[in-house]
């Protein structure tokens, strides 16, 4: 009984990398479709995002039957929760994606930011494909190291965040309000994107150590 326990166990670490992974596939391209006006790259995003969702859906209904069926504790017991907690976080990252490509298909055939704040966003995109990597890392081997480099990747997504804000309340500030709209929007999808990274990073700590970290962990 206990070694299929574990397995059941194993199973939903699987899981969580699998769905990481896949994150990882769409922030990449959705990043493409974004900078390059590339509508059907952008449209693979949206459809391919249904498949995230099935996996979390998949992987909390196993968690939940085995907090139902095995009444695990202790270590075993937090990794259930923290696995729930994450898959929430994921596909929530999985959704994020999802609206920057679906900002790409909207605008198409133009892009969506004006040239002075293109290099600004590729950076912007650029960290949360870095962090994407490093939570598919930081599940597979539980390194708080690569856990604290989540953690150092967000806070320049966060300075970036608040350079496009910056910029668009500027008085040299000459684009459209839907352009704006736009740009506003792209870059809270950007932060909030590598904020839910950092959650994973935060769960998978307190699972290494049994602690709840503070913010800045």
């Amino acid at each position: 009984m206990r070694k299929v326990f574990q397995e059941e166990l194993t199973q939903v670490g699987d899981d969580l990398i699998e769905i990481s992974k896949l994150v990882h596939e769409a922030i990449t391209k959705a990043t493409t479709s974004f900078e390059g006006a590339d509508v059907d790259l952008a449209q693979d995003v949206i459809a391919a995002d249904a498949r995230i969702d099935f996996l979390q859906n998949s992987l909390d209904e196993r968690a939940i039957d085995i907090l139902a069926l095995q009444g695990p504790v202790a270590s075993d017991l937090r990794m259930i929760v923290g696995s729930l907690r994450m898959s929430a976080s994921l596909e929530r990252m999985g959704d994020l994606a999802r609206h920057v490509a679906q900002l790409a298909r909207l605008r198409y055939p133009a892009t969506v930011i004006p040239a002075p704040l293109t290099q600004t966003f590729k950076a912007m995109a650029q960290h949360d494909i870095e962090i994407t990597a490093k939570v598919i890392e930081l599940l597979e081997t539980r390194d708080l190291e690569v856990a604290r480099d989540i953690l150092k990747i967000n806070i320049a997504v966060d300075d970036l965040h608040l350079s496009v804000f910056k910029a668009i309340a500027s008085p040299e500030w000459s684009e459209s309000p839907s352009t704006t709209v736009d740009v506003a929007l792209a870059s809270r999808y950007f932060e909030r994107f590598a904020d839910h990274g950092v959650s994973v990073a935060r769960k998978v700590t307190y699972l290494v150590t049994g602690e709840w970290q503070p913010e800045g962990f």
